[in-house]
């Protein structure tokens, strides 16, 4: 199975960012958007794994200190697009416990740097440059071991751990 470790987004950052997508299909954004209910901040994706157990108990270890996450600006990577994260002592100090966790439990993941956003459409094109970035925030009180399963040809993202 294929994981990942997030922040699921609270219903007023989806509707927000939802909001947003709607704006964007009808200036003529186009590309593959991603559904509401996927939309979530990537803390560490690990990759296919046949067991998720070891993951389960190093994630454990973590105690998650609350902190709240704010949307800032949109931006892309290649022809990804996304909405940042305002600067975060609290977000980016939970990515480094949750690499450090993984790292003593020998659990291999994308170790690039992070950058926190949340994609909101893959191979954008078009006019998706006008107007201003979703507003939104909300508490972080706990992190998710999520999956990524292939449902009718699309992608199901489903929580398989909190902590």
């Amino acid at each position: 199975m294929r994981v990942f470790i997030a922040i699921q987004l609270s219903d007023e950052i989806k509707v927000s960012v939802t909001g947003k997508l709607h704006e964007l299909k009808k200036s003529g954004a186009r590309g593959s958007y991603v559904p509401t209910q996927n939309l979530h901040l990537t803390l560490a994706f690990i990759g296919e794994v046949k067991d998720a157990s070891e993951i389960k108990t190093a994630l454990q270890a973590l105690k998650i200190k609350p902190f709240r996450l704010s949307l800032s600006d949109m931006g892309t990577s290649g022809d990804t697009l996304w909405v940042g994260i305002k600067g975060n002592q609290g977000l980016n100090n939970l990515a480094r416990e949750v690499r450090e966790v993984l790292d003593s439990a020998g659990i291999s993941y994308d170790k690039g740097k992070f950058v926190p956003h949340i994609t909101i459409i893959r191979k954008v094109a078009g006019n998706w440059k006008n107007g201003s970035a979703p507003k939104g925030e909300m508490m972080v009180k706990n992190i998710s071991l999520m999956k990524s399963d292939q449902k009718d040809g699309k992608q199901v993202y489903s929580e398989i751990f909190s902590v």
